[in-house]
């Protein structure tokens, strides 16, 4: 899978510490100008759903049940790569100082209708919730998240970045087409 992007966290000075790896997926579902995101009211930002691969799960197996779990999402077909997505981010909790999260993206299409989602409870503690967004908007809301909130979280420096490639790299060829 071709590398988007490689960051490593302004608080890391080395990459020699204790290190772990994180495995997730992240799904690009594209209804034109419109994207199927998350919004998480803590961090007033939009990303998009996915999550970590579990034990045993290939990335396929994992995007597919994230995508169900987080947004209701249901019969997901043409799976294509669009690429992966590294960064390195502080661990403050016991045994490492740093994590690899690998973030592999996948273009995809969905039955129209989504069912509940089966949000865990960290998730619904953070008032996220599945939506479909004018994908110019999104990036200006977070954009803006970016450059004015307190609030912000790790991930949506990665999450801007997604979407702006995703404009430039799908949206674009599309009209081409």
């Amino acid at each position: 899978m071709r590398l988007l992007k490689s960051t490593i966290h302004a608080d890391i000075s080395t990459i020699s510490a204790k290190i772990f790896t994180r495995k997730a997926t992240r799904a690009i579902v594209l209804n034109g100008d419109n994207i199927l995101l998350l919004y998480t009211k803590r961090y007033h930002d939009y990303s998009l759903p996915g999550g970590g691969i579990d034990e045993g799960e290939s990335n396929i197996e994992g995007l597919i049940r994230e995508l169900k779990e987080e947004t209701g999402a249901h019969n997901v077909k043409n799976i294509e790569e669009f690429g992966l997505y590294e960064e390195y981010r502080p661990w403050h909790k016991s045994g490492f100082d740093i994590m690899h999260m690998q973030s592999y993206c996948y273009t995809c299409t969905i039955d129209d209708e989504l069912l509940e989602p089966q949000l865990e409870a960290h998730e619904l503690d953070n008032g996220m919730q599945p939506v479909w967004m004018n994908i110019h908007q999104a990036i200006v809301h977070n954009e803006e998240t970016i450059a004015k909130s307190n609030k912000k979280g790790l991930s949506i420096e990665r999450e801007t970045f997604l979407l702006k490639l995703i404009v430039s790299q799908l949206l674009t060829k599309s009209l081409l087409c």
